[in-house]
């Protein structure tokens, strides 16, 4: 259900994909920014010395940039309530992970009129509408899906101000 302050949020309508250069500073700031000292996040020797071919991302970096790419897309008021996310094939620097969501569902409830007397008139305040949005989400990089995962996102009255557009955007050189 669709409210008239968000015409242009639905059931179905494809977020603009976002993509995202794995380099090794994303990879290794990501994970000090999350206090991940696993040395399989930092060291590619002893990365190969665990069986993997080279450094590779840690969830919570991709639990950021998950994040990262619905906020981008829903606007600054935007609040992620719920991310459950799944990792599949890793992000190991010099691919390129390509995020996608699918608007899956939207709730737009309507809070009823109040009304307010004054001494000299009567007035009727204007209603407001809070939208709850859930959203599929899928990155893939060159080896298959690194991630998928679903989300839930609250925006308060007025609150989308993104179109569904479908050009791809490119991060952090290109045009975000």
């Amino acid at each position: 259900m669709s409210d008239q302050r968000t015409p242009d949020i639905r059931a179905g309508d494809v977020l603009p994909a976002l993509e995202i250069p794995i380099t090794r500073t994303l990879i290794v700031a990501g994970a000090l920014a999350s206090r991940d000292y696993q040395d399989v996040h930092h060291d590619a020797e002893l990365a190969q010395a665990k069986g993997s071919p080279d450094i590779f991302m840690n969830i919570l970096t991709t639990n950021g940039l998950v994040g990262r790419y619905l906020t981008d897309h829903f606007g600054p008021t935007a609040v992620l309530q719920k991310l459950a996310i799944r990792l599949g094939a890793p992000n190991y620097p010099g691919d390129t992970m390509t995020l996608t969501g699918t608007i899956t569902e939207v709730d737009a409830s309507t809070d009823t009129p109040t009304d307010a007397v004054t001494e000299t008139h009567h007035t009727t305040a204007p209603a407001t509408a809070e939208t709850t949005v859930q959203i599929r989400i899928i990155g893939t990089n060159g080896l298959g899906h690194h991630v998928t995962g679903t989300a839930t996102l609250h925006l308060p009255p007025g609150g989308a101000a993104a179109s569904c557009a479908s050009s791809p955007r490119r991060s952090p050189e290109g045009d975000v």
